[in-house]
């Protein structure tokens, strides 16, 4: 799979960053299915840092790894800022890294509904002890939603890492 020109220079960018400022990066991907450190893995030198990643994109895959609380699940869905929070926060603890990318979302076809539709994404990008979320709504199908999510993501870790 040839990964889309904006994603692979977004990734080597972030990549250079991390490099350069020491830090370990890891990520908590739902709809993304492992886009993101995929991107991240493609860089050459990638192994400075990333050590590890996690693909949940289960519910019981989100408590299980990451700590995802049953009741947040039950209460607010897999697709939420509530959810998205703790698995930024699991995936820093279980993978010890500065910086933690959080993704999930409705990609599609089906899956959407009037409050979470097709194309709704949530975001959580923790570095050190601070927290930025976001929910963003993309346009297309299946495939469109994921990159689009992918390079949301890549921008936001980017754009946060120099604040």
């Amino acid at each position: 799979m040839e990964l889309h020109q904006e994603i692979k220079t977004l990734a080597a960018q972030l990549g250079a960053i991390l490099t350069d400022k020491c830090l370990w990066i890891t990520t908590a991907e739902s709809c993304t299915g492992g886009g993101v450190s995929y991107a991240l893995t493609d860089t050459p030198g990638s192994s400075a840092y990333i050590d590890r990643a996690f693909v949940t994109y289960s519910n019981k895959a989100k408590q299980d790894l990451l700590g995802v609380n049953a009741q947040t699940l039950t209460h607010y869905g897999a697709v939420s800022e509530q959810t998205v929070l703790q698995m930024a926060e699991g995936a820093s603890k279980a993978a010890h890294a500065d910086i933690s990318v959080a993704i999930s979302g409705v990609a599609g076809p089906g899956g959407g509904t009037n409050d979470k539709p097709v194309g709704l994404v949530w975001f959580c990008i923790k570095i050190g002890n601070k927290v930025h979320s976001s929910q963003q709504i993309f346009a297309g199908g299946r495939a469109e939603v994921r990159s689009q999510a992918i390079v949301y993501a890549l921008k936001s870790v980017i754009e946060k890492i120099n604040l």
